[in-house]
């Protein structure tokens, strides 16, 4: 049997463009002899529509979309993922569905069953429970249809979440074959952790899965394609791309094909991951060029690679903003940078305008010594120039703070934080280095006096990040256990961590919770980031111990 994967990259509520996708997907897959076409979950509106699903005419949009894509459709079907009305009396108003779309009709509609409710996933909210798994027949054999987390095993979730085992049932029921529409969002690690799980399927139920993602930037959430089909044995018989979309007709009858791993590092993964959020995102909101502040430092000369290559060089302007603290190699590593990425940089000193800013404040402030209000100026100065640039000249601005600072407040509210886009707000500072060094692989685009020189904001003479922050190598290891496990102070402290550093970092995190609530939406790429899975309230006194 051959089916088509239609790995899509839908916009979230642009009907009638994911419409076109899927069309000329499907086509593509019959003319290639494709016996069954699949697209990924919800490909009809974009994965997760969120309260738009509220809104009047989108259910009723999604049902004229079936219509008109069911009525392209001939002797091969599509099954195709989507919204629809819940016939359920209590309980949320809509259901997470597929529909198998034939010779011109709607003619069978599958409903999830299992909706994840934790870290980014809030699909009871949204959506009523399929009671029962369904499947359909096709050349002689029977397909058994399952989306997104229906085919999760416990073995790979965040605990025992549900009772129910749809490819088992399936299996049990005289399905042949399991074929999964899914929206799985990425993060570091994802794709082999979804290889080893769909295996485990494909072994548990003896049966070929067949197993279908979404690929693209939404917002925080990436989706990083890697469709695969496997045979009943576990071993794949395709692979698809990764952070790209792709529409291919499998055989699935053809035997095992073992191919290399899709990534050669997960620094590279990582890189592709964050380029991709950076593409979509200024893509579906209407942005088509960017701008940075460049430190000549290792976070912001990262942050401007990655938009370079998702933009393209000719799309990115940096700009440095020296003061009498800034040491000259960090204006030329910024001009390096420029230069080797091939971006436009200008430089815009802000001495001149420092001190205007302190006279003026003078008289407010006295003869009270200069301190952590002066550093927060400069920073805030710089903001003030980098958002007139992008009012100006429409580019967005990113931001370049990385996970560590933001987690402990080592950052300006309305200085550095200015912005549209938290580019490695997810990427702690050791994982910043590591993709750093995976850009410089072939040779210098990051200058190696960037990545090699101690860390510093240039706030103040001679300023190194440590004098404010434990090494990071240390402060990472713990910001991953206290934020990301969810460990006690206690728990760290006992896997051998000094009580006064656990102590201090997990009481920055908690009272700086007001800090991350107010930046940019970040690119997730780790289990847990600051941004739509993580939700703490900022008035609160519970001591995590």
């Amino acid at each position: 049997m051959k089916i088509g994967l239609c790995q899509l990259n839908p916009t979230i509520g642009d009907f009638s463009g994911n419409a076109e996708k899927i069309l000329d997907a499907y086509r593509q897959c019959v003319a290639d002899g494709a016996e069954l076409v699949v697209t990924p979950e919800l490909a009809t509106c974009g994965y997760p529509p969120r309260d738009l699903i509220y809104r009047s005419r989108f259910v009723p949009r999604t049902r004229e979309i079936l219509e008109e894509l069911a009525a392209a459709t001939g002797d091969v079907p599509l099954l195709v993922g989507h919204v629809a009305f819940s016939e359920a009396e209590t309980g949320p108003r809509h259901i997470n569905a597929a529909s198998l779309l034939r010779q011109g009709r709607v003619e069978r509609q599958f409903q999830k069953c299992l909706l994840p409710t934790y870290d980014v996933f809030d699909e009871a909210r949204y959506f009523q429970p399929g009671e029962e798994v369904g499947s359909f027949e096709l050349g002689g054999r029977k397909v058994g249809v399952t989306i997104c987390e229906d085919i999760w095993t416990e073995d790979y979730l965040p605990a025992k979440l549900y009772v129910r085992n749809p490819p088992r049932t399936l299996a049990e029921e005289g399905a042949e074959i399991i074929v999964n529409l899914s929206a799985s969002p990425y993060h570091a690690g994802k794709p082999a952790e979804r290889l080893a799980m769909l295996r485990d399927v494909a072994k548990s139920t003896r049966c070929p899965v067949v197993y279908c993602n979404a690929v693209g930037g939404n917002d925080q959430l990436i989706f990083d394609g890697h469709s695969l089909v496997l045979d009943a044995a576990g071993e794949a018989v395709t692979r698809l791309a990764g952070f790209d979309e792709e529409i291919r007709t499998v055989d699935l009858d053809a035997g095992a094909n073992p191919e290399s791993p899709w990534a050669d590092c997960e620094a590279g993964e990582i890189f592709e991951a964050l380029s991709l959020g950076v593409r979509d995102y200024l893509g579906k909101c209407g942005f088509k060029s960017a701008v940075i502040g460049l430190s000549g430092g290792i976070d912001s000369a990262l942050t401007a690679a990655v938009a370079a290559h998702a933009l393209g060089p000719e799309n990115v302007t940096g700009v440095t903003m020296p003061t009498e603290f800034s040491s000259e190699g960090s204006v030329g590593d910024s001009m390096a940078l420029a230069r080797n990425l091939g971006i436009v940089c200008h430089q815009v000193p802000i001495q001149t305008v420092f001190e205007a800013v302190k006279a003026e404040m003078r008289p407010i402030f006295g003869e009270r010594p200069e301190d952590v209000t002066e550093e927060n100026m400069q920073s805030r100065i710089r903001g003030l120039i980098l958002m007139s640039i992008s009012n100006k000249l429409g580019h967005l601005l990113l931001t370049t703070g990385n996970k560590s600072e933001l987690a402990v407040g080592y950052c300006t509210i309305y200085g550095d934080m200015c912005g549209g886009l938290a580019v490695i707000s997810d990427l702690p500072k050791t994982r910043v280095y590591e993709v750093s060094r995976w850009v410089n692989r072939e040779r210098e685009i990051i200058p190696w006096n960037t990545i090699d020189k101690p860390p510093s904001a240039e706030l103040r003479p001679d300023q190194k990040d440590e004098d404010s922050l434990p090494p990071y190598d240390i402060l990472d290891a713990i910001l991953e256990r206290y934020v990301e496990r969810h460990w006690s102070t206690d728990e760290i402290i006992a896997d051998g961590y000094d009580a006064d550093i656990v102590t201090w970092i997990a009481r920055a995190v908690d009272i700086n919770e007001w800090k991350w609530q107010q930046a940019a939406p970040g690119i997730r790429v780790t289990t847990k980031a600051f941004g739509m899975g993580r939700r703490f309230p900022i008035a609160q006194r519970y001591a995590v111990r």
